[in-house]
């Protein structure tokens, strides 16, 4: 029976809180009253263990005196992400960092989005380190894991959804050009190598945000916050 790790207080109460993956057992060194009530209430062991023992199982990650096991990760299907009203979804494109991934999911999380998709290959997951970087969102947000990210935004555009990579460029449109009220996905690459040329043109159109300083381009994770918001505006 396969198990992970998450580590976190956030991340074992939203995963409590959640009931979306199963929670085998949580392992607490510091006695946390919130996590013994979310515990009691969906049933779930909690076992007081020295902190060593947890930054065992932690591997270095910051666990605040708390882990849990727990079932493998439940991703979500892209046809029940399309199938929301007016779907709102963010595609990452190659994003290998976790951390990048859980501040994505985080900002997803708090902006209502209908889903995340993301690609089965050359891509990380929702790792321990991504949901204790998501503070817990992960848990909440549904993710999709996609073979062919040009064939699922050919599926996207099939449901009425408008895909748009965020990059600059002459064809490129402004964040705050668009509309953004509709069935709207947002397709965003890594910080190294953006969205890639396939993935690209798979896409009806490309937005960027206006930048002012030095620095020439956003975190994803800030530029997925940028983009989603936006969307939120339009919709009232």
């Amino acid at each position: 029976m396969k198990q992970e790790i998450i580590y976190g207080l956030r991340p074992v109460i939203e995963a409590l809180r959640s009931k979306r993956r199963e929670v085998r057992e949580v392992l607490d060194s510091v006695g946390d009253k919130e996590i013994s009530s979310e515990a009691v209430a969906r049933g779930v062991p909690v076992k007081r263990v020295p902190r060593n023992r947890i930054e065992e199982l932690a591997r270095g990650g910051v666990h605040q005196g708390v882990v849990a096991r727990v079932g493998p990760y439940p991703y979500s299907g892209l046809e029940e992400i399309l199938a929301a009203p007016d779907p709102l979804v963010v595609v990452l494109d190659s994003v290998t960092d976790p951390r990048n991934l859980g501040a994505v999911l985080r900002v997803a999380d708090g902006a209502g989005v209908s889903g995340v998709v993301v690609p089965k290959d050359r891509a990380v997951g929702v790792t321990s380190a991504a949901v204790k970087a998501s503070a817990g969102a992960s848990e909440h947000v549904p993710v999709a894991r996609e073979t062919n990210l040009r064939r699922a935004l050919e599926k996207m555009k099939e449901a009425g959804v408008w895909a748009y990579a965020a990059e600059g460029g002459a064809a490129s449109s402004a964040y705050t050009d668009l509309d953004l009220s509709g069935p709207v996905a947002f397709v965003l690459g890594s910080e190294g190598r953006g969205v890639r040329r396939l993935v690209r043109e798979g896409c009806d159109g490309a937005v960027f945000v206006p930048m002012r300083g030095v620095v020439s381009s956003l975190n994803v994770s800030v530029a997925t916050a940028v983009l989603l918001y936006e969307a939120r505006r339009q919709r009232g």
